[in-house]
């Protein structure tokens, strides 16, 4: 049985490339503008936008599987990069999205982490999503900077 539902944004241009994004929910508003020569960077551009919902799909999924185990182990804080270049064809695409999550404590400190980190990645909606288009990368390193976990959709073969 399907469980979909719409998300739905409305966009209206503000002045050149900045627009006022408003959410059917109720969500604040934000302004959104493309970096100059374009726009003046008066608000997150697209490729931004997107670079933001993949991480923070991320981290919100990562942080809903710790607290199903009863995990402590916030601050988290994530570090999301998109790599942006020109494809074959010459033209302006995300090529790449690498996203670097740091728990706010040790591994020691937490019971479950394999079990939590082998699962949590699978429930991200944005960035399985995105996943079928680009590749996406991910780190977790523990608060001493110890490696976790590490996936890289592009090696994963769905």
């Amino acid at each position: 049985m399907s469980e979909e539902k719409q998300i739905s944004v409305t966009l209206e241009q503000q002045s050149d490339y900045r627009f006022l994004a408003s959410y059917d929910d109720g969500a604040p508003a934000l302004i959104t503008d493309e970096p100059a020569p374009l726009g003046q960077g008066q608000g997150p551009s697209p490729v931004q936008l997107l670079t933001t919902a993949v991480g923070n799909c991320l981290t919100d999924s990562l942080l809903f599987a710790l607290r199903k185990f009863k995990q402590e182990a916030e601050p988290l804080r994530t570090q999301v990069t998109a790599k942006v270049g020109r494809n074959e064809k010459g033209r302006m695409r995300v090529l790449e999205i690498e996203a670097h999550i740091r728990l706010g404590t040790a591994l020691m400190h937490l019971s479950n982490a394999e079990r939590v980190l082998g699962q949590f990645e699978g429930f991200c909606t944005v960035t399985q999503s995105v996943a079928q288009g680009l590749p996406i990368k991910l780190s977790v390193f523990d608060s001493t900077g110890a490696l976790l976990h590490y996936s890289d959709s592009s090696e994963d073969g769905e």
